[in-house]
């Protein structure tokens, strides 16, 4: 891991569990934006984006305290996947109720924070299991994640047929998900 990137996220890791005005505004400051954009082009208002926003900060503090954990990427880039987890999951709540659902119950800021941090580990796990296939199933599968179609990876990919696309996505799929089930934490992130 690039040590800029270790450096910087444990000064905003620190900031956040210190409760450091000046740092947590300069997170803000660089990475709302980005928050405000997504959730208000996804059906959110500026409001839900600050609440989503604040949530996330609030996440990863609760949980750093917790258990030290390194982030492996940029802390920008893991707080604004945070966001996006979050705004998703509101998005689904949403939907749960607005079908009117008799069995829905509302869950308490507690457990939304507890599935947030969950949904973050699996989100970790997932990435770091991706960078251990071919460079070649990354491609594949990070177009195929981008929804793109069969066709169109047959081509990027320059694959003969459509039905070799398909098999190549399915196996480079396989693989990923082998690599995940191995992983010693697979059991306890997939029990909710």
């Amino acid at each position: 891991m690039n040590i800029f990137y270790m450096k910087n996220n444990l000064y905003f890791l620190n900031a956040l569990l210190n409760g450091s005005s000046k740092e947590i505004q300069e997170l803000y400051n660089d990475n709302f934006p980005k928050v405000k954009y997504f959730v208000t082009q996804n059906k959110g208002q500026i409001a839900d984006a600050e609440d989503v926003f604040n949530k996330a900060l609030l996440q990863i503090t609760v949980r750093y305290r917790k258990e030290k954990f390194q982030i492996t990427t940029s802390f920008e880039a893991y707080l604004f996947t945070a966001c996006k987890n979050l705004w998703r999951r509101e998005l689904n709540k949403s939907k749960i109720k607005v079908t009117n659902d008799p069995f829905y119950e509302p869950k308490d800021d507690n457990t939304d924070l507890a599935l947030g941090v969950l949904e973050q580990k699996r989100w970790e796990l997932f990435h770091e299991n991706i960078k251990l296939i071919s460079d070649n199933c990354k491609k594949v599968l990070n177009l195929f994640f981008a929804k793109v179609t069969y066709g169109d990876i047959m081509k990027e990919m320059n694959y003969n047929t459509e039905t070799v696309t398909r098999q190549r996505v399915f196996r480079c799929k396989t693989k990923l998900g082998e690599l995940i089930k191995k992983d010693q934490r697979y059991n306890s992130l997939r029990a909710l």
